[in-house]
């Protein structure tokens, strides 16, 4: 596609004290085979060389442009600040977080693919995450998917392809119908939830090519979510608020009944491990909210099946287990 016939595509990079990998990320975009984008950096009062390293680019190609914010912002108000500043003659929008890099054809192929099909909303691809592929599972080649049924097969336990922010491209009209596009009540499945909401209307473009890399480590806000495990409570809250739009009432009642009992058994290891209060509190603060009070009964039941299958495994010892589910009650 020569350039004056590519449409503009707005990339997107929020950061925050991202100055390990921010250059590695830039150079990803900058190694684009697409040409006609801008790319927007998003600093978010960061203290480390961020800012400057960021600036650096910016005074070697015209196409970057850096915005300071004026006050430090949370997490996900600072994401959908960051796509407030996209071109208005933009016609997609490829988010690439400061720690994550795109290979070179990514752009490319998905902006082939979503510019072959009008209905497509959001286009995603394989994923390198560490040292694993991820988002696989559609049989190939699976070019467009019906939003609401690739929705309708993961509530049901069906192949997770949305992957991350990262890997996906997303029309812009899309972006600024919305006066948030990310949920900022949601951490871990803030961009599921943007795909489920979308999907609702358009469709699921998909390129079977590695695309985008998304790295792993200590201080992402995914490692640091882990701590009060929000991932299973998240899921939860997007069944109870996507069940009734993608799926019969008969298959909602069916999925939702399996999910309460993984959800008890994974309270049940958390009395017996203790995980802490700030834990505890956030699931049972979490179910309240959803309408699901905290059943004793079922919990004493998730806890004593696990503690029994721990002893009969010999995975704990009878006293360390006491003095778990001591400390639990006193707590």
């Amino acid at each position: 596609m020569a350039l004056q016939e590519q449409p503009l595509v707005s990339v997107v990079t929020p950061v925050y004290n991202g100055e390990k990998f921010l250059a590695e990320c830039i150079e990803s975009v900058l190694a684009q085979t697409y040409e006609n984008w801008e790319y927007v950096i998003v600093n978010n009062c960061s203290t480390d060389r961020s800012l400057e390293i960021a600036q650096h680019y910016a005074q070697k190609d015209a196409r970057i442009r850096i915005h300071n914010n004026k006050d430090f912002l949370a997490l996900m108000p600072n994401w959908n600040h960051a796509l407030r500043q996209i071109s208005a003659a933009s016609k997609y929008c490829k988010v690439v977080h400061a720690d994550d890099w795109l290979f070179p054809e990514c752009i490319t192929e998905m902006v082939n693919v979503a510019g072959a099909n009008p209905s497509v909303g959001i286009v995603g691809a394989y994923v390198l995450e560490g040292v694993r592929v991820k988002c696989t599972g559609l049989p190939y080649p699976s070019t467009v998917i019906p939003g609401r049924e690739i929705c309708r097969l993961h509530l049901l336990g069906g192949p997770y392809i949305f992957g991350s922010p990262t890997s996906l491209l997303v029309r812009s009209d899309l972006i600024r119908s919305r006066k948030a596009f990310y949920n900022e009540s949601f951490i871990q499945t803030v961009d599921q939830e943007a795909c489920f909401n979308v999907l609702q209307n358009t469709d699921f473009g998909f390129v079977h090519q590695v695309l985008t890399f998304t790295r792993l480590h200590d201080e992402s806000q995914t490692s640091r979510s882990r701590g009060l495990n929000r991932l299973v409570l998240e899921k939860l809250v997007i069944l109870t608020k996507y069940g009734t739009v993608y799926l019969s009432n008969k298959e909602y009642e069916k999925r939702l009944e399996q999910k309460m009992r993984s959800y008890y058994a994974f309270l049940g290891k958390n009395v017996l491990q203790w995980r802490g209060k700030e834990s505890w509190d956030y699931h049972k603060e979490g179910l309240k909210n959803l309408g699901f009070p905290l059943s004793w009964t079922r919990l004493a039941r998730a806890t004593i099946k696990e503690l029994y299958s721990k002893l009969a495994n010999g995975i704990v010892h009878p006293k360390m287990t006491a003095q778990s589910i001591i400390g639990f009650v006193k707590k």
